[in-house]
């Protein structure tokens, strides 16, 4: 490792499982203080014993438990410096399937939650000086794949909408970007890219130029880059990490 984040103090939502567990490892490789913030605290403890972070308990979905989450791991961080929004729940039925509960919670969740976190950690952010952060949107946001999950493409789109929108009022002082993935084996993708018998379900992989789904640590590589100084010049854009599937 490079040390690329060299003490650089990191929140990360929904640190516990998936993209948020591997960017927690990867920049605690790289040097960073990480705060691991999840609903589920006990699993959020044990990533955080894993890689030597700080577990957050905290839902980026309610107003009150997100400030005081962020909060909360600014002071045992010392600061903040950036923020990852990784926190999502996906949910793939048809529209029509589709009733406004579950609008309500994946909205909530894959969208309000990033608001209400990127809002609660500006003011940490510009105390330090610096800042940058870096929401997980999805490729769907960018460029649907077809029938099925609208609650979850119009939250995704949302999320680079709402990246482009305060990477213009935040700058200079803090740089926003967006992150859109492709299919990824991680344990919210488990039952619709494999199948019963463990195949990988060949309708979702033939989408993509590569020709197979991510692992959660590729993302995770993308999401560095966004922190690190090396996108110093970096702010407003959707970096899709997806195999090539929105040109493909």
């Amino acid at each position: 490792m490079s040390n690329r984040m060299g003490n650089r103090r990191v929140l990360i939502t929904g640190g516990a499982s998936g993209i948020g567990r591997a960017t927690a490892a990867l920049l605690r490789g790289e040097g960073a203080l990480v705060a691991v913030m999840d609903r589920d605290a006990n699993a959020a403890a044990k990533v955080a014993a894993e890689c030597g972070a700080i577990a957050i308990a905290a839902d980026v979905a309610d107003e009150a438990s997100a400030q005081r989450g962020v909060d909360e791991a600014a002071e045992k961080l010392g600061g903040l410096c950036g923020v990852v929004n990784a926190a999502g729940i996906f949910r793939p039925p048809m529209m029509m399937d589709t009733d406004l509960a579950l609008w309500n919670q994946t909205l909530a969740v894959n969208m309000t939650g990033v608001f209400l976190v990127c809002r609660a950690a500006v003011p940490h952010l510009r105390k330090a000086g610096q800042g940058a952060i870096v929401n997980i949107a999805s490729g769907v946001g960018l460029i649907p794949t077809g029938a099925g999950g609208a609650a979850y493409a119009a939250s995704k789109a949302g999320v680079i909408g709402l990246t482009r929108s305060i990477a213009a009022e935040l700058a200079p002082d803090i740089r926003v970007n967006a992150v859109c993935p492709g299919a990824v084996e991680t344990p919210m993708t488990a039952g619709t890219l494999r199948d019963a018998r463990g195949a990988v379900n060949a309708s979702i992989v033939n989408r993509y130029a590569l020709g197979r789904p991510a692992q959660p640590e590729e993302i995770a590589a993308g999401i560095l880059f966004l922190l690190a100084h090396e996108s110093s010049f970096v702010t407003g854009i959707s970096l899709a990490v997806d195999g090539g599937r929105t040109f493909h």
